[in-house]
């Protein structure tokens, strides 16, 4: 029986320690940790593969949309309780474990109701520690349940905040990007309102919405599960537009921000490696962008009299500038399932409003 005893306590506190620990990684943590086998990962991971395949199957647009939002709130909700339940049962064991140390002496059930009353600090007094080593756990667990609660209540504040300020921007950019976001008509509002002279210091801004993406989404993943409030619009979809526009300023426009575009190029593709690599994304063929795809956006820059590279070699430098991020932006879209956008990810219902076919 001390044989058995001493396994189902060596369980609790092997179940306290990790569920302290996913709580300090998940929440506490400031910087991307991996962790395939936390729990928190686990069901990240494989519950939205659940879920998004489950959503996918919704015909209708909206109650779709709808549905793939609801998911990174309930998966904070439930990674809280979680946490709590974690620890609940893992001091339940430990109590069960000492149940000698405990007046009146419980079974396993009463033992795990005693972790939760202590844990939760609301101490009926039905059940009293009467050793030291139970009273110091008894306290432990009050300690910790506090600290649970607080951290998660202050990570639920932080990943709002963190939300908030990235849906900030990406309302800002759809006036100048289009819904769903797009690089080639960023360029042409800009060239159509004169507002040529604004695309430097809205790339600086864009290089500072990157960097705080890649540190927030990378140190809380589950941001990444955070869906726009507005239709047509994602925080990937916003990404590629700045990158395909970055792109178009280096290999086939001729305009001004050249070096702006240079360093928000390589900042986004930074990001997109970091998360493909990070959340090991599956990678499929990207569709890319195809020459008629791009004889189409060169002549309707054409057409606005902006300068131009000549269409050969600026469909050169483009597709080899663009490789650098495409499989990756690509997974990224596909993984987190985006509403079709211009370029980006699965193109199909995008495609149908687009006069491809223009003969090379």
């Amino acid at each position: 029986m001390l044989f058995l005893d001493i396994l189902v306590g060596l369980a609790g506190c092997a179940l306290v320690v990790s569920s302290l620990n996913d709580l300090f990684q998940s929440a506490i943590l400031p910087r991307s940790v991996g962790g395939r086998f936390r729990l928190s990962v686990q069901l990240s991971r494989r519950g939205w593969q659940l879920w998004r395949s489950m959503a996918m199957r919704i015909d209708d647009a909206e109650r779709r949309e709808d549905t793939l939002a609801a998911f990174a709130p309930m998966l904070m909700v439930t990674l809280g309780a979680v946490w709590v339940a974690g620890e609940v049962l893992g001091f339940g064991l430990i109590f069960w474990a000492l149940r000698n140390g405990i007046h009146p002496q419980p079974d396993m059930g009463a033992s795990i109701y005693f972790a939760g009353a202590s844990l939760l600090t609301i101490g009926y007094g039905d059940f009293e520690p009467v050793t030291p080593l139970t009273r110091l756990l008894s306290l432990s667990a009050a300690g910790f349940g506090l600290g649970t609660f607080a951290v998660v209540t202050t990570f639920l504040f932080q990943t709002f905040g963190a939300f908030q300020r990235r849906e900030a921007f990406i309302v800002t950019m759809s006036e100048r990007t289009g819904a769903p976001p797009s690089g080639l008509e960023f360029l042409i509002r800009h060239v159509k309102l004169g507002l040529v002279d604004d695309i430097g210091p809205i790339l600086r801004d864009a290089q500072r919405w990157i960097a705080e993406t890649m540190e927030t989404h990378l140190a809380y993943p589950v941001l990444t599960l955070f869906r726009s409030s507005h239709d047509d619009e994602s925080w990937v979809g916003t990404l590629g537009a700045i990158l395909d526009a970055t792109t178009l300023l280096i290999t086939t426009v001729d305009l001004d921000h050249r070096g702006q575009a240079e360093i928000t190029a390589r900042l986004g593709t930074h990001l997109a490696h970091d998360f493909s690599d990070f959340f090991r994304l599956p990678r499929a063929d990207a569709a890319g962008v195809e020459y008629d795809e791009f004889v189409i956006a060169y002549r309707a820059l054409s057409e606005l009299d902006v300068p131009l590279q000549p269409l050969e070699g600026a469909w050169a430098a483009f597709t080899a500038k663009r490789l650098s991020y495409s499989d990756q932006l690509d997974a990224m879209a596909r993984w987190w399932r985006i509403p079709p956008a211009r370029w980006i990810g699965d193109r199909s219902r995008v495609r149908q409003h687009v006069n491809v076919g223009t003969a090379r």
